[in-house]
């Protein structure tokens, strides 16, 4: 059985060029001399594996923690100088945090993210604050001696500036809530006449509180605190001004247009008069000028009898203005309490 085999190698300018190989492998004749001998590769399906030799594990050196290497008596303001997220190696204590399973103890602090996530303290320990104190002190100055005591402070500096900072977790270090500017003030700090004194009130309105007779303005419109600020000075000094100011229709004004009762420009003054007068029986009359300048400090429980008689006209009949009245109008006529 022959086989030929026929090879075809293709060179430029050339259509091609044919060699013809002969092979017998079936008469077992012998090859050419220096011919090479082809070996058949036999196919072996099911390959051996080969044996690799094992790898030994050998233990490694792994240094020991940061943490557990720190000395204790060193200077913690070089470990932690300024604010940074948390770093377990650093910090040689056995902080927990996190989910608590139950039956189980809190996640330590290696690979806790829980602790990465919220802003830490650890620079601000009581050494290094009172090392940082020590640092900026050459730049304060010494704390007035006459300001010993509330009243010194609510004297001497009347408007008090309330603001807030917040310390929170997020991609900015800026809060909203910080811009909000609060300014209080006392009302008898403002040293008002009377005109000046209701018509401050009016414009103000519901800010004012009696009780405590303190006057808060409060601004969050503008997107900075500076500006709030400003605002709320505005607001204080523009109220303040307008409130002296008077105006041609307000000296036309009669008793009648009053928007609140004036008791010494009343009747109730002159008939409290008269009849004072004639308990001490003086019988005598007295001019507008006189009644408007009388003292009625002079007369007992007659402060109280004008306060009561003003609240119930400016305030309106109530169950508690009508109980005031009556308790006063007995005292001042020298009646016996009401029995309930």
């Amino acid at each position: 059985m022959i086989m030929a085999l026929f090879t075809r190698s293709y060179k430029p300018g050339v259509l091609f060029n044919t060699n013809l190989l002969w092979r017998s492998n079936s008469t077992l004749e012998t090859l050419q001399k220096g011919e090479d001998e082809e070996e058949f590769r036999v196919l072996d399906i099911l390959k051996k594996k080969d044996k690799h030799q094992r790898r030994v594990a050998r233990p490694m050196k792994v240094p020991a923690d940061r943490a557990e290497k720190m000395p204790t008596d060193q200077n913690w303001g070089n470990v932690w100088p300024g604010p940074r997220s948390f770093h377990p190696s650093s910090v040689p204590l056995p902080i927990r945090q996190g989910y608590v399973p139950k039956g189980q103890v809190p996640p330590g602090k290696k690979a806790n993210a829980e602790l990465m996530k919220i802003p830490n303290f650890l620079h601000l320990t009581p050494p290094v604050i009172k090392m940082q104190c020590e640092a900026i002190k050459k730049f304060c100055t010494e704390w007035p001696k006459m300001l010993n005591s509330e009243q010194a402070i609510e004297q001497h500096y009347p408007v008090e500036v309330i603001t807030s900072d917040y310390c929170h977790a997020s991609p900015t270090i800026r809060n909203p809530l910080a811009r909000i500017v609060t300014l209080r003030v006392k009302l008898s700090s403002l040293e008002l006449d009377k005109h000046a004194k209701d018509k401050f009130l009016r414009l103000v309105g519901d800010r004012y509180d009696k009780e405590t007779d303190l006057v808060t303005f409060t601004a969050d419109r503008c997107p900075m605190r500076k500006q709030n600020l400003d605002y709320v000075n505005y607001l204080l000094t523009a109220t303040f001004h307008e409130s002296w100011a008077v105006e041609d229709w307000e000296k036309q004004k009669s008793e009648e247009d009053m928007e609140y009762y004036n008791w010494d420009n009343n009747k109730s003054k002159r008939n409290l008069i008269d009849w004072y007068l004639k308990v001490k029986n003086e019988d005598r009359l007295l001019t507008d000028d006189e009644y408007k300048s009388f003292d009625v400090s002079e007369i007992p429980h007659a402060i109280e009898y004008k306060e009561t008689v003003s609240d119930l006209f400016n305030v309106g009949e109530n169950k508690e203005t009508l109980s005031r009245y009556d308790t006063v109008v007995r005292k001042l006529l020298g009646l016996p309490e009401k029995k309930c």
